[in-house]
């Protein structure tokens, strides 16, 4: 996830997840019809996916593979209304993807996985993912969607690739008037084009209608209740469905857990404050294994300062510019395995050379090693814009900007700043913060990571109390990372797959090292 650009919500970061850019097939391009029409997709319960050989995935999905997943997964299309007040109306076709359960005799149902974002194709991670969820697979078809606005189902774009190679190397952290002007009129041209390449869905792409769109995904796959997987954003949204139709929970996770009860700016000072955390922690460990060429803060802030005024080589005519520098280093926090490429690109750019901090910059952003972008970063600004109400203007930010620098010295700035791009959205937001109450429905398990950059720990107990007694159950790991399940934690693991495969409820509160 671009945190800066993107305040209060936290993706998956796949390239981090894997350990590389991979992508999984993706599926039929969405439709839409008009009421009355003969040939409209029926958006009914009662609708038959028609699953068929997964194809090659396209530009606009994650991932840098052109390879379509093995034969053991399916794809189809879901139909479901653009415009749930208009049932009859306009459809959008929901991209799936599955692979069937190992053990037919034994099977559950269907564990639907959400990656995060919002933005993320999960049609495109699960295939990547897949080994790590083998044994969940023992008792459960694996299956996930391109949520709409993602993707291939109606995914939103804002900009042509050449736009966004300049758009996001632009200065994302203004130091005069005349910076703070070009800022402004880069979001500008950024919502305009936004409006004129997807106006039409636009309205239609916040998370109440994702998780309609997952019932409905519930219903056609025929299990009576919802077997969830939902990482960063993605608990965000397992939450709003369980507020929406709690007695239709069955057993959910949500690992790397956003606030429910934060606004955009109190998001974006948390990612702040724990992207700062976890710069921390990397700092310390780099210094304690005497790695060659391990960095200080003041040697990044130094760094970061001076591309602000001078750009270094970056990857064929393309330079490393203080923006993408910023994007790079926070995408290598997001993963303890991507500490020793940050140790090694802060090292080769401060020496002229910035090919390793621009290549996770762009993982940071959706572009593949060809230039091409996906719908990531476009469509998690969609959503996000779609749901909160919040606008803030240049002074709004001004007041809030020594908050942000005293949470963090190196991503202070960067979270401010981006408390810009909704302003001239040209969609109203729905909620200030979202519901998640869940009262009466089955218990939830909610895993925290203490050192989470992303979703910040504390996180996980706000979600907690706000599903309500009975309902958040608790599971801390005490670890790096954004998420927990795929940490390598043995403890972890064992916890959630006892409850999802069977069952087992986790005493709340249980603490993995």
């Amino acid at each position: 996830m671009a945190v800066r650009r993107h305040p209060g919500r936290a993706a998956v970061s796949r390239p981090l997840r894997t350990g590389a850019l991979s992508a999984a097939a993706l599926l039929l391009a969405a439709t839409a019809g008009c009421g009355g029409d003969p040939g409209r997709p029926d958006t009914t319960a009662g609708q038959k996916l028609r699953w068929s050989t997964c194809p090659a995935p396209s530009d606009s999905e994650d991932g840098a593979t052109t390879k379509a997943p093995g034969r053991e997964w399916e794809c189809a299309t879901l139909h479901v209304p653009l415009d749930y007040a208009k049932p009859r109306g306009a459809t959008v076709g929901i991209a799936m993807i599955r692979a069937k359960a190992t053990d037919p005799e034994k099977r559950i149902g269907s564990l639907i996985f959400n990656f995060g974002g919002p933005g993320g194709s999960g049609v495109a991670t699960l295939p990547a993912l897949a080994g790590t969820y083998k044994q969940l697979r023992t008792r459960y078809d694996l299956v996930s969607f391109d949520p709409r606005g993602v993707g291939r189902s109606k995914g939103v774009h804002c900009l042509g690739d050449r736009q966004l190679d300049a758009y996001y190397a632009a200065d994302a952290s203004p130091d005069d008037s005349a910076e703070v002007t070009s800022l402004v009129r880069r979001v500008k041209g950024y919502a305009a084009g936004c409006e004129k390449r997807s106006g039409a869905v636009l309205p239609y792409v916040g998370t109440t209608n994702a998780a309609r769109d997952m019932e409905l995904m519930r219903r056609v796959l025929g299990d009576r209740k919802l077997y969830y997987f939902g990482v960063s954003y993605g608990t965000e949204l397992g939450g709003v469905y369980a507020h929406l139709y709690p007695k239709k929970v069955g057993r959910a996770l949500f690992d790397g857990v956003v606030d429910p009860t934060q606004n955009p700016e109190q998001g974006a000072l948390g990612q702040a404050k724990g992207f700062q955390l976890a710069l921390g922690d990397y700092l310390r460990e780099c210094r304690g294994t005497a790695a060659a060429g391990c960095p200080t803060q003041a040697r990044i802030q130094a760094l970061l300062k001076r591309l602000d005024r001078h750009p270094v080589a970056g990857s064929g005519n393309r330079k490393l510019t203080q923006s993408l520098a910023d994007g790079g280093i926070a995408q290598s926090l997001y993963s303890r395995d991507f500490w020793p490429y940050l140790t090694q690109g802060i090292a080769a750019a401060r020496q002229g050379d910035g090919g390793i901090l621009l290549a996770l910059g762009d993982a940071m952003n959706g572009r593949d090693e060809n230039g091409d972008y996906s719908t990531l970063q476009s469509s998690l600004n969609a959503v996000s814009c779609a749901d909160f109400k919040q606008r803030y203007t240049l002074a709004d930010i001004r007041r809030k900007l020594p908050t942000f620098r005293k949470a963090s010295p190196v991503f202070g700035d960067f979270m401010a700043w981006s408390l810009t791009q909704c302003t001239d959205w040209p969609v109203r937001g729905a909620w200030t913060t979202p519901d998640v109450s869940a009262r009466g429905a089955a218990p939830i398990l909610i895993v925290g990571n203490t050192g989470d950059p992303a979703t910040p720990y504390a996180g996980a107990r706000k979600m907690a109390e706000e599903l309500g007694p009975g309902v958040g159950v608790q599971l801390t790991y005490k670890g790096e990372g954004h998420g927990a399940y795929d940490s390598g934690s043995g403890c972890v693991r064992k916890a959630v797959n006892a409850y999802l495969l069977n069952g087992r409820v986790p005493e709340n509160g249980k603490v993995c090292t």
